[in-house]
């Protein structure tokens, strides 16, 4: 989610890349948290942290636990989010903790785009 919002708001201005301790998939229910949000990530992919290499001047780890080792880089920022794909119940109760999380990351996406 973090990496629509950055190429949604700085399509320009940034290379963006996400990726996790391992590649999974794009979650389903991310994919439509986002759209509502206008927003289509659906052409995103998961990659592993080993995939999108080092070097990089900011990295920003998304996680509430088993968060990956962070490549080398410039800054490091660590943004806690509980991981909406663990949240239980109806696919409307797990979508509207995937909204909870998307309108957090969104506003601190947004942050970060303005200070850079």
């Amino acid at each position: 989610m973090a990496e629509g919002f950055l190429r949604a708001l700085a399509p320009d201005r940034f290379t963006v890349a996400s990726a996790g301790t391992k590649a999974t998939r794009v979650h389903p229910l991310a994919i439509a948290a986002m759209r509502e949000a206008g927003i289509d990530i659906s052409g995103q992919r998961s990659k592993s942290v080993d995939e999108v290499g080092e070097g990089w001047d900011v990295v920003v780890t998304v996680c509430d636990s088993h968060c990956p080792v962070p490549p080398r880089s410039g800054m490091k920022l660590s943004w806690r989010f509980p991981d909406p794909s663990a949240a239980g119940g109806t696919e409307a109760e797990q979508l509207a903790v995937f909204r909870h999380v998307r309108d957090g990351i969104r506003r601190r996406v947004e942050v970060l785009a303005r200070r850079l």
